[in-house]
């Protein structure tokens, strides 16, 4: 990635505690820690770079160990700083670790360590989730949050397609596929004017 220097060293410190909490915290797949720069960081980096710039309000729901909405606060620091980021983790353990990394990144975000559903509506500009649930399931806990102009954003695997037939016989949406450039079998799904039917 082309970031500053100031960048590259909040991307190093959040990878650092991510190691260091892994083990206690299960924040990513023990067989991908070692990968965790390419198969995790780069791919959050893939989002942040399809994301519209001019918007004031980013909401990554499910954030976990911080994907891909951590790695976006990062990037922003430098490319969007007005931008807000929320994240809504329900895992208290989790929500400590995303809160930690803020404090030692020197970055200001939201977070919410609540179930989605309990939430009020958070009128996101910008919405994402990674590995949180089957697309049509996602949208019903997507929707709450997004307004008419939300631009959502869904990292998905090989059965993304699957995915998307499913989710079409309730819900209508524009959709533009963005083909990942670290895994030939991934995509970035980019939805805009969902609505239920």
């Amino acid at each position: 990635m082309n970031v500053s220097r100031e960048t590259q060293e909040r991307l190093a410190t959040y990878a650092q505690l991510l190691r260091k909490w892994n083990p206690k915290v299960n924040l990513v797949a023990p067989g991908t820690i070692n990968d965790l720069e390419t198969r995790h960081i780069a791919d959050s980096a893939q989002v942040h770079a399809i994301a519209r710039r001019t918007d004031d309000h980013w909401v990554d729901l499910g954030t976990g160990g911080g994907f891909p909405g951590l790695v976006a606060c990062i990037l922003s620091a430098e490319t969007a700083p007005e931008l807000q980021f929320t994240f809504v983790e329900s895992d208290q353990r989790k929500a400590t670790f995303l809160r930690t990394v803020l404090r030692e990144t020197g970055l200001s975000a939201t977070v919410i360590a609540k179930r989605i559903e309990k939430i009020p509506p958070l009128s996101a500009d910008i919405l994402s989730a990674r590995a949180l649930a089957p697309l049509d399931t996602l949208l019903d806990l997507a929707l709450p949050h997004g307004t008419a102009d939300t631009q959502f954003l869904f990292p998905k695997g090989a059965n993304w397609k699957k995915e998307v037939d499913n989710a079409r016989r309730r819900w209508s949406f524009d959709l533009e596929i963005h083909k990942s450039d670290l895994d030939p079998q991934s995509v970035i799904l980019e939805l805009g004017d969902v609505r239920n039917v």
